[in-house]
């Protein structure tokens, strides 16, 4: 895996892949606790950057989650 970044601002966890242009912000679901939900996604491959843009995605979701969990936004 990928070191990716991951910060919290309020209900949003934002994940990002140093060195690239790729990011993904997760609010989570409020109503529920039922998940994080992606309200932006940017970036895009560029030469040089480790992984596809598939790749962080999935590693940004786990990322994500692991943080909800350890938030206990999420059970």
């Amino acid at each position: 895996m990928s070191d990716v970044r991951v910060e919290v601002r309020g209900n949003e966890i934002i994940v990002s892949l140093p060195g690239s242009s790729y990011q993904v912000t997760y609010r989570k679901n409020i109503a529920d606790k039922s998940g994080l939900r992606a309200t932006s996604r940017s970036g895009r491959w560029e030469k040089g950057t480790p992984i596809t843009q598939a790749e962080f995605y999935a590693q940004a979701w786990e990322a994500a989650n692991n943080k909800a969990r350890k938030l206990g936004w999420i059970v």
